[in-house]
């Protein structure tokens, strides 16, 4: 099973050069994929030495999902390796997945060990559904098995059931919870996702997110995008539980001054017609 590489890219030009020097090495030999989100300043000039790597330029602004699913459309790959570009790669371990995809002709998706700055280890995480909400956290070990979905930033993927559930959502551009959601349905159809602790890679979350987005769109964005999820897949008795919390949640950030919850809900409210 071959691997395409997919990279998507928004600023940061100098961690993208970084990064990508770094993990050259371990990917040469995939098919390699470089999506630039940010249309204003050009990043040709870091790929100019490596002639094999494709590299597209959107026109403007489209958010991860967009920018993922385009460079999936132009991937030949059997699986796509996500892969962003503040993620440092230790070793070509990935590649001990094709393994599990051959093995298990069910497997969606593989998610691996992420070592943060602190040297903590995440990657693997539980989605679950309380007081009216669906929410996520991470898992209570780090051992191989199912999780709640396979992380956006570092993850293979399964192409033709990628292809078949039309990929990433792009309804909750331009980022939060369209990895959560993609894994959601993979698991609807019947699919599996796994972690991989053996599988290591070094990531600093939300570095460029963090750097180039003010808090509190961010926090905007997210509680939105918690809403739509939770509209789009909670079953009817999740949809009826959540319809009786709402108000309660909506008065509270109301009194508690939570203005960016109440943001979330009405943009997330403008776009229901999206849903249906």
């Amino acid at each position: 099973m071959n691997i395409s590489i997919i990279i998507p890219v928004y600023k940061n030009k100098e961690l993208l050069q970084k990064s990508f020097s770094h993990n050259y090495p371990f990917i040469k030999d995939c098919e390699i994929i470089i999506v630039n989100d940010y249309p204003e300043e050009s990043i040709e000039d870091i790929f100019e030495k490596y002639s094999s790597v494709k590299l597209f330029t959107n026109e403007k602004n489209l958010g991860f999902a967009k920018t993922v699913n385009r460079g999936v459309k132009e991937a030949s790959g059997d699986l796509l390796f996500l892969l962003n570009s503040d993620v440092f790669l230790q070793d070509d371990s990935f590649k001990k997945a094709v393994k599990l995809f051959t093995e298990n002709k069910k497997l969606f998706a593989v998610s691996f060990a992420q070592i943060e700055q602190d040297k903590s280890i995440v990657g693997k995480n539980r989605v679950f559904f309380k007081n009216g909400f669906t929410m996520h956290e991470k898992a209570g070990d780090i051992s191989f098995g199912p999780t709640g979905w396979a992380e956006g930033g570092t993850c293979i993927i399964r192409k033709s059931f990628f292809d078949e559930l039309k990929g990433l959502n792009e309804i909750y551009s331009p980022f939060y919870w369209e990895d959560i959601d993609l894994s959601y349905r993979a698991k609807k159809k019947g699919y599996e996702v796994l972690f991989d602790p053996s599988i290591k890679v070094l990531h600093n979350h939300s570095s460029t997110i963090g750097k180039y987005m003010k808090e509190d769109f961010r926090e905007i964005i997210s509680y939105r995008n918690q809403f739509i999820f939770t509209w789009k897949n909670a079953t009817t008795s999740q949809l009826f539980i959540h319809l009786l919390f709402l108000p309660k949640i909506l008065i509270q950030s109301v009194f508690a001054g939570n203005s960016n919850l109440l943001k979330g809900f009405f943009r997330a409210a403008l776009l229901v017609p999206k849903m249906v």
